[in-house]
């Protein structure tokens, strides 16, 4: 199984940067390293970090947050490095963040399911920039790297038809990461609340992810909200060696 130490990226300013590179898949191949990589916030960079980035061969960043989380950069941003930003949260959709936008559920992957039924058009479109975008690594991030970032990281990896428990087993290596982030940020950890709403649903991430997995067609998914078959094979030919 792939560790985060095969992929974790040691980005300064960043603290749960991870290669979507190296992992199985259910015809034998890989993914390939380079192309996909997931993080919290890239405003966070420091010079050094940006380097770092441009030096993985990253030159398109695609920005899932929303207005009000954005922040001016730490460090200047090569202008090379073409910016994408599309959020992925569906926030004029009141009665379905009612439910989903607090709580410690918010922090699950529980939400992933009822997100897709909601918001295919939003998850769509990521998936579609990401297979026009400029030859090059492409970095999705939100502000932890764990949730927004966690969905388009699943979409992709089933897609590149990676093993089930590889992906499961990737959402979970964040735990760690976003722990040290909230500490760096002084704020509180949220995985004692997360986990305990987790068992009082009788389930835990993995369980969650791998039932989602279980029913979700990623390719008939994509088709069907508005990504072309040219481009859901660009991003086979992006992501698998």
């Amino acid at each position: 199984m792939t560790t985060t130490l095969d992929r974790h990226l040691d980005w300064h300013g960043c603290h749960n940067v991870r290669d979507l590179g190296g992992l199985r898949t259910r015809d034998g191949r890989v993914t390939r390293r380079g192309a996909v990589i997931r993080s919290d916030a890239v405003d966070r960079l420091t010079g050094a970090g940006w380097a770092a980035l441009v030096d993985h061969g990253v030159r398109t960043v695609i920005d899932l947050r929303n207005d009000d989380e954005r922040r001016p950069d730490a460090a200047p941003r090569p202008d090379h490095v073409a910016t994408l930003v599309l959020p992925l949260d569906g926030k004029a959709d009141t009665a379905f963040w009612a439910e989903w936008g607090s709580g410690p559920q918010i922090g699950t992957p529980l939400v992933y399911g009822p997100f897709l039924e909601r918001f295919p058009a939003r998850a769509a479109a990521v998936m579609g920039a990401i297979a026009r975008a400029q030859a090059g690594g492409v970095v999705v991030h939100c502000r932890a790297g764990r949730d927004r970032a966690g969905l388009v990281s699943l979409l992709l990896l089933a897609l590149a038809g990676v093993h089930h428990d590889e992906i499961a087993a990737d959402h979970g290596l964040s735990g760690e990461r976003v722990r040290a982030l909230f500490a760096a940020l002084g704020e509180d950890d949220q995985a004692k609340d997360i986990d305990e709403e987790l068992r009082r649903r009788g389930t835990t991430s993995r369980e969650t992810i791998l039932a989602l997995l279980g029913w979700l067609d990623v390719e008939g998914y994509a088709l069907e909200n508005g990504i072309s078959a040219e481009e859901v094979a660009a991003l086979r030919g992006r992501l698998v060696e």
